[in-house]
């Protein structure tokens, strides 16, 4: 009401409700149904008492044209409190809904980082049980492999000298006996080789004995001379021993890196690099000349669960030691990149064994 008798000069006294109109907009829209209500009534009766003449009375002049103009004041004010509680429920409404979203959307983000911690877990445990079932599969490996050199190696070899001592009394013996003796001693050896072989590319000895550049140099020797397919093998001299898990790892993606080439790439060369960074990471690059991946089967590849057995246990055996593999495929041909950190650890180990 003070307000607006500051106001009168401007607005002047003919219509009283300009300000009321204000405070009850105001408090329709912010201050609710009640408030809005209280406004309009006492706009009315200040308006009554202070503005309409005579002022300072609640007697009328024109009683009939004041109290129309009261009641039509009233009357848009309820439309006003009408349109802003109308307005304020649609608000509180939607101030209800959006919170009812964020608490289903909350709900919803704790349930996906649950499964996704408990896909972590199940995950990490799978990788350890991975990483569990190649060490059993290694250590069979080697314990077949050496059965075979100990045990069946030695009893091929005590034949063959039998058949030799056999053979030292050939004057006894007639001319198909020889030849049977002679050709059953050569299948001995072919055996002895063949499981020598066997034996060799389950678990070379060299690698334990010798280190990871020497057990390479001897398969790819004779992988060259099965297959005959040339390989340029290319070691560092300054590649000392890393550890046993990195060593076998590398010879195992080796050895199914030149299995692939001779089986499907149809190469007549290879090359295999081993580089290894300040001696805290090792880089083995296998790249042939060969026909390439088709798009489909390097697609299949690219995702874990559709490569091959192969690729598969290659890209585990490197997850475990924390290292990648990558592999580059055209026209051209095929390029298999595995990158191994090498632990401080180990170096320290394998220094110390040098010493």
């Amino acid at each position: 009401m003070w307000f607006r008798q500051l106001l009168a000069p401007l607005l002047g006294e003919s219509n009283p409700y300009h300000t009321a109109w204000v405070a009850v907009v105001f408090a329709a829209w912010y201050c609710g149904l009640w408030p809005s209500i209280l406004t309009a009534v006492l706009s009315v009766l200040g308006i009554w008492y202070w503005f309409l003449a005579p002022a300072h009375s609640f007697a009328l002049r024109d009683p009939r044209s004041e109290i129309f103009g009261m009641v039509g004041f009233l009357l848009f004010s309820g439309l006003i409190i009408a349109l802003g509680e109308s307005n304020r429920r649609s608000l509180t409404r939607r101030e209800w809904a959006e919170g009812k979203l964020r608490e289903a959307h909350d709900e919803l983000e704790r349930k996906v980082q649950e499964r996704t911690a408990e896909l972590n877990l199940a995950n990490d445990s799978l990788r350890e049980l991975s990483g569990r079932l190649q060490q059993l599969r290694d250590d069979e490996r080697r314990q077949i492999a050496r059965e075979l050199h100990d045990s069946v190696g030695q009893l091929l070899a005590a034949l063959g000298m039998n058949f030799d001592a056999i053979t030292m009394d050939s004057p006894n013996l007639d001319p198909a006996a020889i030849r049977t003796i002679s050709d059953s001693r050569a299948m001995v050896e072919q055996i002895s080789s063949e499981i020598r072989t066997i034996s060799y590319l389950l678990h070379p000895p060299l690698l334990d004995v010798a280190g990871l550049a020497s057990a390479l140099h001897w398969y790819v020797d004779g992988f060259s001379e099965r297959s005959k397919i040339k390989v340029d093998l290319q070691i560092p001299e300054t590649l000392g021993r890393l550890s046993d898990e990195m060593e076998i790892a590398i010879f195992r993606m080796v050895q199914e890196c030149l299995t692939n080439i001779h089986r499907h790439s149809g190469s007549e060369s290879a090359t295999i690099r081993l580089i290894q960074d300040n001696r805290r990471m090792v880089v083995v690059e296998v790249r042939d000349a060969g026909k390439g991946i088709s798009p489909e089967k390097s697609l299949a590849m690219r995702t874990a669960g559709r490569a091959g057995v192969g690729f598969r246990g290659m890209r585990e055996r490197l997850r475990q030691l924390g290292g990648t593999l990558r592999i580059d495929s055209n026209p051209t041909g095929t390029t298999v990149i595995a990158s191994l950190p090498v632990q401080e650890s180990a170096v320290k180990d394998v220094d110390a064994q040098m010493a």
